[in-house]
């Protein structure tokens, strides 16, 4: 009997000693709740004692995810204002340039004017300057348009470089805005070189409209680029002879 008495104390005793002064307060009241630990102090602890959970576990950090901000929605452009319509683009103007084929060139001639020659073919809108040894240098030429053709036989008897322009007074009762005078120079229609035929108004002439080249546009003088009239210029003298056909 007082063996069974004292195992009794000892078990009790060890009950005592079990529970902490936390959860003995806890239990009658005294005190506040016990202390609770979070999983993720004691998840690692609780990983080493059951490996199989690691792969349960989503991965978790600290760094927080990146905002995607939503596709900025262009608003329409408002085409009105103040019930003034858009301006409509600006045209490009084409581009003024001479066909190539107007462009100088030496060729075979096999004609029968004599070197020196100048001969104009106006239906082909061609100048051919007769050289030696069968060829001819050829040019572009614009002529003059319809009603204004001319052909015959003249003499280059004036040459005049940046040469001033008097319009005849035909010319100025077709078109009376023309001024009776205009000094030589870039802005004038006889261009860089003027060589002048005979005692007929038609004049070989540079012009300040090249890509008139190859068509018929003047009143009947025969018109050329500025750096080929000058290049023509050069390579014929006054008295040359000049055939238009």
């Amino acid at each position: 009997m007082q063996r069974t008495s004292k195992l009794l104390a000892a078990l009790a005793w060890i009950g005592a000693c079990a529970l902490s002064p936390a959860q003995a307060d806890y239990r009658s009241g005294a005190s506040a709740p016990p202390l609770l630990l979070s999983p993720d102090l004691t998840e690692p602890w609780v990983l080493q004692l059951q490996p199989h959970r690691r792969s349960l576990r989503a991965q978790v950090t600290s760094r927080p995810a990146a905002r995607v901000r939503p596709p900025v929605q262009m608003q329409p452009q408002r085409v009105r204002h103040m019930g003034v319509a858009p301006a409509a683009p600006a045209r490009q103007r084409p581009q003024r340039t001479v066909d190539p084929r107007f462009l100088p060139t030496t060729v075979a001639y096999d004609g029968k004017h004599a070197p020196g020659t100048i001969v104009i073919d106006t239906n082909e809108r061609y100048l051919y300057l007769v050289e030696k040894g069968g060829f001819a240098r050829r040019y572009g030429v614009g002529v003059g348009r319809p009603g204004f053709e001319w052909a015959g036989t003249h003499k280059v008897t004036r040459k005049a470089e940046w040469p001033d322009w008097r319009p005849p007074s035909e010319m100025r009762q077709r078109q009376p805005s023309l001024p009776s005078f205009m000094p030589g120079g870039p802005k004038n229609p006889l261009g860089a070189r003027a060589l002048y035929l005979g005692s007929t108004l038609y004049r070989i002439h540079g012009s300040n409209e090249p890509w008139t080249i190859g068509k018929a546009v003047s009143s009947g003088c025969i018109r050329m680029r500025n750096e080929d009239v000058i290049d023509l210029y050069q390579r014929v003298p006054v008295g040359a002879k000049v055939q238009v056909i």
